[in-house]
């Protein structure tokens, strides 16, 4: 049957490719088109995950009034019942179906980018519609906005595929989807646009953007005829007061900053609590969060669902400034207990809704403290929205456009500006990472285009490690010890027996708090009491990702390097700063081949180029002997003395380019390899079968 489905659906691909092809199009006008059909998909797929989303409002609280009234009118055990019910329903769907719909979306939208090509299997929209209307619409404290996101991105990624489109023109097609998704959300195409260039591809260089912007401004036009030429919330005019007031817009940006690095450090623990520390099965974990949801709900019923009845009462002045503070809190806690537990939702409205409170709280402090010279708590509130925004995602212009298109008020951007600009730099300085990115970097993956994380896999860690090391013999008394820690180099040190091999580490950190206590200790500990036995070793042929995956999870600056994993017969040790330096000059040796490497954006076969002094870049067939094998499997750079620095392949699809290829592409026939090395290597592999 599945077999049956995959067959049409490649004969009507084809078919309609073929079509396109006979149209004569020009590759601008074809991007276009595609461009067009993803804004109708996305921007239907907004409306109905809308309309999704309110009939499970209206089927788990029933009522005439707001959601927000709705809830509060509701009886007490349904209040905690049925977000624990909802978590019932999503834990499995996500875990059995696809558990790409986990979370908040945008992160796995961009791990499809960087390591996929920007492809994303097509049943992920239907999964993350239905998981996130359960997620939201049974009062699970997130947003709608993620999932549209990745719902419309994961739209851009099947259209593309359908129409085979080649890998490079694939991810500014899933920016397309996004881009949708996002203008869908707010009606605000701009916004969306930008969104898309900003976090999704990370590059405002994108050579493909009007497809974008083409695609947003569907989305947003088919939003429009089915939701109204209105913005996502009832926003006031805003009030400028004086120019003095912008010194509490400074004040203001750095207080969202703090709350922005909160809500980071928060969600990721709790990401950490339910995936690592609660031993029970993945697709039960949601019941747990939604149970918490309704307990925090039954005094604060504000803190379920997407919130905009919360922060349309905050900018229209609504509020209690002291419940606002407390819901500040109190929605980092619930939002992070939802998205932790394994429920499907964005980050978006919930940053949107910290931002309205925080706003209206430090609005009304300052209009009790300076009255003459400041606007009302509404105002601060619309600007702080985009300050949360800004600082949990890090992209400030898209955070400055969403609250613009929200108002049309040019009064408002320069302090909007400011807080949206300070809150990113006060974020940024307590946290490297956004609250997309740090997901990422927890799963071993760099936003640097990919590449970090392909380049450390290609560094061996026998061309690393020092071979000098000290180490500490396990029957060593305690002052012995302490005097070889004391006085050589390194963190950690290997304990070792008689055979050579290793039992265990000893850390400096470790010794700090008995240092002391020196003297009582000589006679009463040895190494091997003062040993952690809990630890890893690498041998010479694992890579430096390994390495530095082993290093944060047990906080180590080295890590023991054995001769085998059977004898444990310890060889030398791995340094940090070892990877490191072998690292920048990965970066260096790229650097200096980019200028010769854009010849590999040629259709043209490449030439010899000699670039110095016997070393030459040049493109070859791939010999026989390497097909079906990966790049880490043959391991070239070591056994030929060359590095491949892109390929080639011709297929159906026309040449596609695969630029400092991932260690695990494994190689067809149809492949040319760019190689750079001595020439007397490059001749040598030219001459393989």
């Amino acid at each position: 049957m599945i077999s049956s489905i995959k067959k049409k659906y490649n004969s009507f691909s084809k078919k309609t490719d073929s079509l396109f092809e006979k149209a004569h199009l020009s590759e601008h006008t074809f991007m276009i088109i595609i461009a067009i059909i993803i804004g109708i998909f996305a921007g239907y797929s907004a409306v109905v995950i809308r309309f999704m989303i309110e009939e499970f409002s209206q089927l788990s609280f029933p009522g005439t009034g707001t959601v927000l009234e709705n809830i509060s009118n509701s009886p007490w055990y349904l209040i905690i019942l049925i977000p624990a019910i909802g978590g019932l329903i999503v834990g499995p769907l996500i875990y059995f179906f696809a558990p790409e719909a986990k979370g908040h979306g945008v992160p796995e939208v961009m791990q499809a980018i960087l390591l996929k090509h920007g492809k994303i299997r097509p049943r992920v929209a239907a999964i993350k519609a239905l998981a996130s209307a359960i997620t939201i619409g049974t009062g699970g404290s997130v947003g709608r906005e993620g999932p549209i996101i990745q719902i419309g991105s994961s739209i851009g990624s099947t259209v593309g595929q359908f129409f085979r489109v080649p890998q490079k023109k694939l991810k500014t097609l899933v920016a397309c989807g996004a881009a949708a998704g996002i203008a869908a959300a707010f009606n605000a195409p701009i916004a969306g646009a930008l969104f898309a260039v900003e976090i999704i591809l990370m590059d405002f260089a994108v050579a493909q953007f009007s497809p974008i912007v083409i695609s947003a401004v569907i989305a947003t036009v088919i939003s429009h005829s089915y939701e109204g030429n209105l913005a996502a919330f009832s926003v006031p005019s805003y009030e400028y007061a004086s120019p003095y007031e912008l010194v509490f817009y400074f004040i203001l940006g750095a207080a969202s900053g703090l709350v922005s690095f909160l809500f980071i450090k928060v969600l990721y623990y709790s990401e950490d609590f339910f995936d690592k520390k609660l031993n029970i099965p993945d697709y039960l974990k949601p019941i747990i969060g939604g149970f918490a949801i309704g307990i925090i709900a039954l005094l604060f019923p504000q803190i379920m669902g997407v919130g905009y009845d919360s922060i349309n009462n905050a900018l229209h002045g609504n509020m209690i400034w002291y419940i606002a503070l407390g819901l500040v809190f109190l929605k980092i806690i619930a939002t992070s207990l939802t998205l932790g537990s394994g429920g499907s939702g964005g980050i978006f409205a919930p940053s949107l809704f910290m931002g309205a409170m925080l706003g209206y709280f430090f609005g009304a402090l300052a209009n009790l403290l300076f009255p003459d010279i400041t606007a009302g708590p509404g105002a601060y509130a619309l600007v702080a929205m985009g300050g949360l925004v800004a600082g949990t995602t890090r992209a400030p212009i898209t955070a400055i456009i969403i609250v613009f298109e929200l108002t049309y008020d040019y009064e408002i951007i320069l302090p909007l500006m400011i807080t949206a600009i300070v809150s990113t730099i006060v974020s940024s300085y307590l946290s490297s990472e956004s609250i997309y990115t740090l997901k990422l970097l927890l799963r071993g993956i760099s936003i640097n285009e990919g590449t970090e994380t392909n380049i450390m896999e290609s560094i061996l860690v026998k061309d690393v490690y020092e071979k000098d090391f000290t180490s500490i013999e396990v029957t060593d008394n305690f002052s012995k010890v302490v005097s070889t820690v004391l006085s050589r180099k390194g963190v950690e040190f290997p304990v070792v027996n008689k055979l050579g091999s290793i039992v265990g580490i000893i850390s400096m950190n470790d010794l700090k708090e008995l240092l002391f206590e020196k003297d009582s200790l000589n006679s009463l500990l040895i190494a091997g009491d003062l040993a952690n036995i809990e630890f890893e070793s690498l041998i010479p042929d694992d890579n430096c990702k390994k390495a530095l995956e082993i290093m944060r999870n047990y906080n180590f600056e080295g890590i023991p390097i054995v001769e085998a994993f059977s004898s444990k017969k310890i060889i030398g040790m791995l340094w940090r700063n070892d990877i490191q330096d072998a690292y920048q000059k990965e970066i260096n040796r790229i650097e200096i081949t980019k200028n010769l490497a854009s010849s590999i954006s040629m259709k043209e076969e490449i030439t010899n180029i000699h670039f110095m002094q016997g070393y030459s870049l040049a493109e070859v067939k791939v010999p026989i002997s390497f097909i079906g094998k990966s790049i880490k499997e043959i391991n070239i750079r070591s056994k030929y003395g060359v590095d491949v620095l892109s390929i080639k392949s011709n297929d159906k699809t026309g040449l596609n380019i695969n630029a400092i290829p991932n260690p695990d592409y494994i190689f067809k026939d149809i492949d040319s390899l760019v190689i750079a090395g001595e020439i007397k290597k490059i001749n040598q592999l030219k001459t393989l079968d």
